[in-house]
């Protein structure tokens, strides 16, 4: 039976460098792409490469980006018969799915009632549990006062984490130790997720100590096929948002692989999941493993699993969009290598990552063999101050994980971005650090790094002397 066919035209609702690689995975299909965008990214690439491009609307992000009756209308005006969302913004969003739906335009992603059900944390942990995939003791839904989660604190101990059920970015999220921590970290958090997202409830689990954070990738098609495209570790972060990111996972021993894979999968099929999507666990000392959420989009870490398997995602989110069956099997998701890639952000990493705005002076990106890089940046380029800090991403392969850290330093070490300050010498100190080249780090690395450079810099300042290598790393 002759596959389906793909679509006229799809509208791109993203910005910089995720707008960028949608937009390739369409031109290398054949697809004709639009870029929707806002004032503010009417010069950006995207805009400049698209085969068409919209405004939908000014630079601030409730009145373009996430302004769904612009997007809605940006591509009934420009006959697109898709719309890919990307990642953030309206992504996952349940209610653009639905619009989609009811106006004849195809989403590139799940069933809106599969991102709902997902995008809340305590539905989703219900569902996993009930499917057999392992989760963190904690609250069977959201805590509807201190006394609840005082309970549920004696059934399991402490420490505890309170969740915002709507969460993300580790917004609405405390660690607490005792009931006095609770007392005070409870109102904090819904306080805060109710900011953050317009959703006040929370949850509670415990606190799993000194975990790696360790992701599983699963395409799924409109006929039940599910096949999971490896793991990722994702534990090198700051305040829960991700620096660094590389698959397969480090010294994961291949029983816990496999039976992460395994329900990843069982957890997808459950959830009756369409299309890409992500299934993020904790991995504790033991090897043990708990369900954390899962995310109904393309990852901004995507690229490493492409790397190692030469499998395009995005491409693979459109064709399974228009109908298409999924071909893969899981033996085609084998690793080959080892890829890793560090995320560069416009920020001020010696000014406790300030974020930072500007115009790109002088831009150079790496290369050679094994080295990819998506990124949205040029010469001339003025860095918004409106949206996510995200310049680009530089991602290397290797045939084993030390070349791959070798040629992530060399690629750092070529990269200039000048104008703007941004993270590329913090992420070239990181990859040299002797932790990450072990291979053996949990979430808690960023901390202890810092502890260490500080330990270091206080040294300095005393007047000592410290042997720097070459580019300046200590």
């Amino acid at each position: 039976m002759p596959d389906k066919p793909l679509f006229r035209k799809i509208l791109i609702a993203n910005r910089g460098e995720i707008a960028l690689r949608i937009l390739r995975a369409c031109h290398d299909l054949g697809v004709s792409a639009v870029v929707a965008y806002s004032d503010a990214d009417r010069d950006s690439l995207p805009v400049r490469m698209a085969d068409e491009a919209v405004c939908i609307g000014p630079a601030q992000v409730a009145r373009s980006y996430n302004n769904i009756p612009a997007i809605i209308s940006a591509a009934l005006i420009t006959g697109c018969d898709a719309i890919h969302p990307g990642y953030g913004f309206l992504a996952e969003n349940p209610y653009l799915a639905e619009i989609c739906a009811q106006v004849g335009v195809t989403f590139i992603g799940p069933p809106p009632e599969v991102i709902e059900v997902m995008g809340n944390k305590a539905e989703a942990r219900k569902m996993m549990q009930q499917a057999g995939v392992p989760i963190v003791p904690g609250s069977p839904g959201p805590i509807a006062h201190l006394g609840e989660a005082r309970q549920i604190a004696r059934e399991i101990g402490y420490p505890l984490i309170v969740k915002a059920v709507a969460g993300g970015g580790g917004r609405g999220m405390r660690v607490v130790h005792d009931d006095q921590d609770l007392v005070r970290a409870l109102p904090l958090a819904q306080a805060e997720a109710d900011a953050a997202f317009g959703n006040d409830s929370v949850y509670v689990e415990r606190f799993v100590d000194r975990p790696r954070h360790v992701e599983v990738q699963v395409l799924a098609d409109n006929y039940g096929e599910v096949v999971a495209i490896g793991e990722r570790d994702c534990s090198i972060q700051r305040r829960h948002q991700k620096l660094i990111e590389e698959a397969p996972a480090p010294n994961l021993p291949r029983k816990t692989r496999d039976a992460l894979l395994r329900s990843a999968v069982k957890g997808a099929k459950a959830a009756d999941y369409v299309n890409a999507g992500t299934l993020e666990f904790l991995v504790d000392g033991r090897g043990d493993f708990y369900f954390m959420e899962m995310n109904t989009r393309i990852q901004v870490e995507h690229p490493v699993t492409e790397m190692i398997t030469g499998i395009d995602l995005v491409a693979w989110q459109i064709r399974i969009a228009a109908g298409q069956r999924l071909t893969l099997s899981q033996r085609d998701c084998e690793p080959r290598g080892h890829a890793i890639e560090c995320r560069v952000n416009a920020e001020d990493a010696t000014n406790d990552f300030r974020p930072s705005v500007g115009t790109v002076d002088l831009y150079v990106a790496p290369g050679g063999p094994g080295v990819r890089v998506d990124s949205h940046l040029y010469a001339g380029y003025s860095v918004p101050p409106f949206y996510d800090s995200l310049l680009g991403k530089i991602i290397t392969w290797g045939q084993d994980r030390d070349e791959a850290a070798s040629r992530m330093e060399r690629a750092l070490a070529e990269t200039v971005i000048s104008g703007v300050p941004q993270t590329v010498a913090f992420l070239r100190d990181i990859v040299a650090d002797e932790e990450f080249r072990s291979g053996s780090f949990d979430t808690g690395f960023i901390a202890r790094y810092s502890q260490r450079a500080r330990r270091v810099d206080d040294l300095v300042e005393a007047g000592l002397e410290i042997e720097r290598a070459p580019g300046g790393r200590r």
